[in-house]
């Protein structure tokens, strides 16, 4: 029979344990709340075709996905949730680079998700992998 003595050291290491335990599950109930919620209806849906029109004026979000993406899975509530927030503040946008592979070449995507901030039509910033809504509104922030 193994015994454990009892130490402050022991006890600490238990409750730093407990504590990462519980942030992984509530981060990944988080992360399942996000990603059953339904699709944004103030999302603007771009293709090759409409694409410069959209981002032309003012500032826009545009994020760059794919449908076999495990991480865009994940970005996209989070792009849908701040659609919902922003409003008319700002074009929030997503392509599909599978289906529209001419405006992924033209502005460099190589890994998605990539979201690329537009400002009047020229890309002003680049946050490549998923990102928290806290870090595309500070990226976005400087560019209203």
């Amino acid at each position: 029979m193994i015994l454990l003595e009892v130490t402050t050291g022991n006890i600490i290491a238990i409750l730093i344990s407990a504590l990462v335990i519980g942030y992984i599950f509530f981060n990944f109930f988080a992360v399942r709340k996000r990603m059953n919620r339904p699709p944004s209806e103030n999302i603007k849906i771009l293709d090759d075709r409409n694409f410069g029109q959209v981002v032309g004026k003012g500032v826009s979000l545009v994020d760059f996905w794919a449908e076999w993406c495990g991480p865009c899975k994940v970005q996209g509530p989070i792009v849908d949730e701040l659609a919902d927030e922003m409003g008319e503040k700002a074009n929030i946008c997503k392509l599909d680079v599978d289906k529209n592979q001419n405006t992924a070449r033209k502005y460099g995507i190589q890994n998605i998700p990539t979201m690329l901030i537009f400002k009047d039509g020229k890309p002003v910033d680049k946050l490549v992998g998923v990102k928290p809504k806290g870090a595309i509104l500070k990226a976005m922030q400087p560019h209203f």
